[in-house]
């Protein structure tokens, strides 16, 4: 079907910020999921959540939830995994939960650069996003591959598709995210 499966990654342990969920952390009086979530969705054509602790909050926000099927939080490609797996459009756009400045054009400028590619990443200078993705899912049975035979690291696992990078610096501010307390508590 075509269109835009968005999937917001919440899936982690949220390690540097002191081992508690991070996407339902409070940010301006909404968890940062929330606001993640909130600049995502007229961006796409549906919505899910990977999440792998606190379903029932997660669930709260009106969409599907759906966890990791890799076992010990193996990272942002397990949750792309089980997203693309349950998504029902052609193409899946990623970004993480903790990232509440998110740009409202990001799913516009990617599908419009992705062309014959599988994958488009958003850059900032130099700098790649890799969580902040469009990518078609017939590539699940390769991320699979790749997921079987150990790999979880997403640079290794991109570096395997046709990527175009997508220059965002006029928006650098909304590839921002916060990953601990001290970050949390400056933003």
């Amino acid at each position: 079907m075509q269109g835009v499966t968005g999937i917001v990654l919440a899936g982690g342990l949220g390690r540097r910020m002191g081992g508690v969920d991070k996407g339902l952390q409070p940010f301006r009086g909404k968890p940062m999921a929330q606001w993640a979530i909130e600049r995502l969705a007229p961006q796409v054509d549906e919505l899910i959540v990977n999440a792998n602790q606190n379903p029932a909050e997660y669930a709260r926000f009106g969409y599907r939830v759906v966890p990791d099927e890799l076992s010990g939080f193996a990272g942002p490609l397990a949750g792309l995994h089980a997203g693309m797996k349950a998504a029902n459009r052609d193409r899946v756009v990623t970004v993480p939960c903790d990232s509440p400045f998110l740009a409202a054009d990001l799913v516009a400028r990617l599908s419009a650069a992705l062309g014959a590619n599988q994958l488009a990443v958003a850059k900032t200078g130099a700098q790649p996003h890799p969580v902040f993705s469009l990518v078609l899912r017939s590539v699940l049975p390769h991320l699979e591959a790749f997921l079987v035979s150990g790999g979880r690291k997403i640079d290794a696992w991109y570096a395997t598709l046709n990527v175009v990078e997508v220059a965002f610096d006029d928006e650098e501010e909304a590839f921002r995210n916060i990953n601990t307390r001290d970050e949390l508590r400056q933003a």
